[in-house]
């Protein structure tokens, strides 16, 4: 099977997919004033064709993992029908989706039905006051309950996304270790970056994930070896404690070396970087399956610019206006 390499020798089995750029959350580190459309309506985001067009070109490159963000993935009518034209591929593995979880507890029977095999929640305090503040909205206990719908639905573990926040949630280490040692949830601690609209909110509030790193090891946690599709995350372990701890920290040295992840934005531009860069249009390809070829010349053509590295630590963002065009 081909296999995506760039010019640094790092091979990409990871592809994040965004279904939609829209969010009915405010998080205050995100969309703080909410959603705006930026020219972009629901149809201008791929449909369902192009999304099984794009995702079968990245299964025939060697893509074993996708994952559906945002924005928001859930407010798509065809959600169900997105994962499973993903699914449909027999060498995409993993599909994954990156959530706020509104809507897990009444839908995620569905979407494990149609294919999805893990997934992405993303809860920043443990405290429902604190969860409104950040997020603008009053869905704690909806969240909390999504949670416990998704192990009811049989999945075996949950993703836990929280963005580290001085004076928000990084004293709360303890609150959140107390709420998986019983739990089979993978708690994700996510270093605050620095964006176009976030330089203030950046230098009041960002921590390095290197203090949790350290609180952890002296408490006898234990760094877990990392699979080739994995995500960028650090994992710890403790045999005390059903859940585990990942540390996403883009800041420190050689964050970037072991890169495997490609993504592709909702309108249908590939992005070598999360930061950066302005994308390779691919949406021109998506209109037929005989362009298949074409699409996957493309998408190899164009790993060839990939840097080796982003440039967060100079303070370039590139065109990243704020967290939403990460999607999860």
């Amino acid at each position: 099977m081909l296999q995506l390499t760039d010019a640094f020798a790092r091979k990409f089995y990871y592809l994040r997919l965004s279904i939609t750029d829209v969010c009915n959350f405010r998080c205050t580190y995100c969309l703080p004033d909410g959603y705006k459309p930026h020219g972009h309506s629901n149809k201008s985001f791929l449909s369902l064709d192009e999304i099984r067009r794009v995702s079968r070109a990245f299964a025939n490159l060697g893509t074993e993992k996708v994952r559906l963000t945002g924005g928001e993935p859930s407010l798509r009518r065809d959600f169900c029908d997105i994962i499973a034209a993903v699914r449909e591929n027999p060498s995409i593995k993993t599909l994954a989706v990156t959530t706020n979880g509104y809507r897990m507890a009444r839908d995620i029977s569905k979407w494990r039905d149609a294919g999805l095999t893990n997934i992405n929640v993303s809860v920043d305090s443990l405290d429902a006051r604190q969860f409104h503040a950040i997020t603008g909205q009053d869905k704690f206990r909806d969240v909390m309950a999504g949670i416990d719908a998704a192990f009811d639905a049989g999945f075996s573990k949950v993703k836990v996304n929280t963005v580290l926040m001085r004076d928000v949630n990084h004293a709360s280490l303890n609150t959140f270790l107390d709420w998986i040692k019983t739990r089979p949830i993978q708690l994700r601690f996510i270093e605050l970056m620095e964006t176009g609209d976030g330089g203030d909110l950046f230098r009041k509030h960002h921590v390095s994930g290197e203090v949790l790193r350290e609180q952890l090891v002296r408490q006898g946690w234990q760094l877990q070896i990392r699979s080739r599709s994995d995500g960028p995350a650090q994992v710890f372990s403790h045999p005390d404690y059903l859940g585990e701890i990942g540390l996403i920290m883009p800041y420190e040295k050689d964050f970037c070396a072991s890169c495997n992840r490609l993504r592709v934005s909702a309108i249908g531009n590939l992005h070598l970087c999360l930061f950066g860069e302005q994308g390779i249009p691919l949406r021109d390809l998506l209109a037929d399956d005989m362009q298949q070829d074409d699409l996957m010349d493309r998408i190899q053509g164009g790993l060839s610019r990939k840097k080796q590295t982003h440039f967060l630590h100079e303070g370039n963002t590139g065109i990243t206006q704020n967290l939403s065009f990460i999607g999860g």
